[in-house]
């Protein structure tokens, strides 16, 4: 059994605020996504997307449990990282932020979920 949460209706928000270089201006419009990803040694897991609010965060949902039910000798921790596409095409690539050790949040608002904030970014 998982070691995130006794509670498998937990999810988790991984947020990233997205600013312009050049401008200090939150990075959003339509034509932006952010994909988020765990770096894996054969297969990476893909995470979710997002859209850029009007302050410039990306928020990706998902529930950690899912990845047991694909990967069962899946690590505690996740190595997370983001692309952010214009139009399609790769804009950025995050560096990878190894180990965010996920049995932390267990028992943290349950049924709720928590948030992962993964920082502030130039784009």
């Amino acid at each position: 059994m998982p070691v995130f949460s006794n509670d498998l209706s937990m999810n988790l928000e991984v947020r990233a605020r997205l600013i312009s270089r050049g401008s200090d201006k939150p990075l959003c419009g339509e034509e932006f996504t952010v994909k988020l990803f765990d770096k894996d040694f054969f297969d990476d897991d893909f995470l979710g997307e997002s859209k850029i609010d009007e302050n410039g965060f990306a928020k990706i949902i998902f529930n950690p449990i899912d990845l047991y039910r694909k990967e069962p000798l899946v690590d505690k921790a996740l190595d997370f990282y983001f692309l952010v596409y214009e139009n399609g095409n790769e804009i950025f690539r995050s560096q990878v932020m190894k180990d965010t050790d996920l049995s932390y949040f267990q028992g943290l608002k349950m049924g709720e979920g928590e948030i992962i904030d993964l920082g502030t970014f130039l784009i």
